[in-house]
């Protein structure tokens, strides 16, 4: 059990993650406290389930880059529809929201499966167009939180938990962390326990092995890249109601490469066929922790950009290294 746990990129990063946070509770104490803990979770939740999603399309050796811009065109569509209509509805976001989502996936699903095309290639691209598409078809103006449906704000200040301060004051679990379980174990149930799942990491690993399988290549890629945005559109409507203020720019530059620094830290091999889930969630806790409390330990925020860089070149050349590692030990055993 132990000598499994070892070989795992997981254990390491969590021995990482715990040393770091006793380095950052030593200067700053109120880290590690539950009410710190809490609003961690309820800041981070958004970029955790881009994480996730980013993480899905990667396992069929595949890189999304389109999925800042889907969460946005999701977000910002749905909420200037129901100021439109008059609706205050949150169910309704979230419908508009996943359904632009999804219908954005599935436009690279389709360029990605029918034509083969790198998918780094296509997103970059799609991602591009449904930008410029948002901004001249929908609109360029700013959603403020005067303009905004109480639903979002609502939803925003939901606890699932509240607990009461030595002082009577209250802090809680926002709900938020329960959306973030569920699509966790939803990921988690496809991945594991289907036969989509298996296709999916067989994707990563090799297309001719994946067809002699019996799998359908198009039909995975379709769901993969309509399930990315799904997620997208999740999370645009999680990242308005969090910060009460919707802007078609947001989210477009400032969430992707820590995306993918999560990931690829997280163990996931950017070929593909290969990571997990926990690996993922390791990797988002690490990223965050690191951009939260870099200028506690006296460094500036622009240090943020250079570890978030480091950490895409150490992961990627570790997850290819301990890839060469078993293909010669592999060669060896059958030698």
């Amino acid at each position: 059990m132990i000598a499994k746990l070892l070989k795992r990129n997981e254990t390491y990063l969590f021995f990482v993650i715990l040393a770091f946070s006793f380095v950052v509770t030593a200067i700053n104490p109120v880290f590690l406290t539950l009410e710190n803990m809490f609003d961690l979770i309820k800041s981070s939740s958004g970029m955790a389930i881009l994480a996730i999603a980013f993480f899905v399309g990667l396992l069929t050796g595949g890189i999304d880059i389109s999925f800042p811009a889907i969460a946005i065109a999701g977000q910002y569509i749905a909420v200037n529809t129901l100021i439109a209509l008059g609706v205050d509805n949150l169910l309704l976001a979230f419908l508009i929201s996943c359904a632009v989502g999804t219908a954005l996936g599935a436009i690279n699903a389709f360029f990605i499966s029918s034509f083969r095309i790198q998918a780094l290639i296509v997103t970059l691209g799609t991602a591009n167009i449904f930008h410029g598409a948002l901004l001249v078809f929908v609109g360029t103006r700013a959603v403020n939180t005067g303009q905004l449906p109480d639903c979002f704000k609502i939803f925003g200040h939901l606890q699932v938990l509240t607990l009461t301060r030595a002082d009577g004051t209250t802090f809680g679990l926002s709900i938020f962390a329960v959306l973030l379980l569920c699509i966790v174990v939803l990921t988690w149930f496809i991945l594991q326990r289907t036969l989509l799942g298996k296709s999916i990491y067989a994707i990563g690993g090799s297309y001719e092995s994946t067809k002699r399988a019996g799998f359908s290549i198009k039909k995975t890629l379709f769901f993969v890249y309509s399930y990315i945005g799904f997620l997208s559109g999740i999370m645009g409507v999680m990242h308005l109601s969090l910060i009460r203020y919707s802007n078609p720019n947001y989210i477009v530059d400032t969430e992707l490469l820590k995306v993918i620094a999560a990931v690829v830290i997280g163990g996931s091999r950017i070929m593909g066929g290969s990571g997990t889930l926990t690996g993922t969630l390791l990797g988002v806790v690490m990223m965050v922790i690191l951009e939260k409390n870099l200028v506690l330990m006296g460094l500036s925020s622009y240090w943020h950009q250079f570890f978030i860089g480091l950490i895409i070149v150490l992961g990627v050349s570790i997850t290819h290294y301990q890839s060469k590692f078993q293909s010669r030990k592999n060669l060896s055993f059958a030698g």
